[in-house]
């Protein structure tokens, strides 16, 4: 049985949930979700409480009711809080700006990249080293991120390219010049 799918989840106040045929809809302060419903989960809203019952006990409902579960509780936080993911961009002369709906990062190559930024986000850059990636929809904003990210990604002798804030590069040691010999 998925425990995760078990477990009910608290609808905080100001959110509002529609539970239709084939879709439920989340509706906060920050903006609407909306995920398509699976067959063989149902969804019951009782009150305060969101429960997300699987019809069955067949392995791939029970999968379903523990995924339906986590992406519905990812949405009531999406459209009460929101998500962020920070980028750092390490490197000399490597910086990002923003240019109206476009993010413009130079990064080492012969001219800079433009990033257009899809309108399920939206991109900050607080100084020409940081990124900010924010929106309500937990999956678009690591879509984003990662695909910002993978324009350069960190490489482990210098550190230079774009990382999370929280990521740890393991650093290599480069090529050890020995003195003498050869040959």
């Amino acid at each position: 049985m998925s425990r995760i799918g078990k477990k009910a989840i608290a609808v905080p106040k100001g959110v509002t949930i529609q539970v239709d045929a084939g879709t439920i809809a989340v509706k906060g302060q920050k903006g609407e979700l909306k995920l398509p419903r699976k067959p063989g989960v149902d969804v019951k809203l009782d009150g305060a409480t969101l429960n997300v019952v699987a019809a069955d006990q067949e392995r791939q409902t029970r999968a379903l009711q523990g995924t339906t579960r986590a992406l519905l509780a990812n949405m009531i936080e999406g459209v009460t809080k929101g998500y962020e993911k920070k980028l750092e961009i390490a490197g000399v002369g490597y910086e990002a700006e923003l240019q109206g709906k476009t993010l413009v990062l130079k990064l080492g190559f012969n001219r800079p990249v433009r990033f257009p930024v899809p309108t399920s986000v939206v991109v900050e850059v607080p100084n020409p080293t940081t990124v900010l990636v924010k929106g309500i929809d937990n999956q678009a904003v690591g879509t984003v991120a990662a695909a910002i990210r993978k324009l350069r990604k960190p490489e482990p002798y210098k550190g230079k390219g774009i990382k999370y804030t929280d990521e740890v590069i393991k650093r290599k040691a480069g090529k050890a010049f020995a003195s003498g010999g050869g040959g």
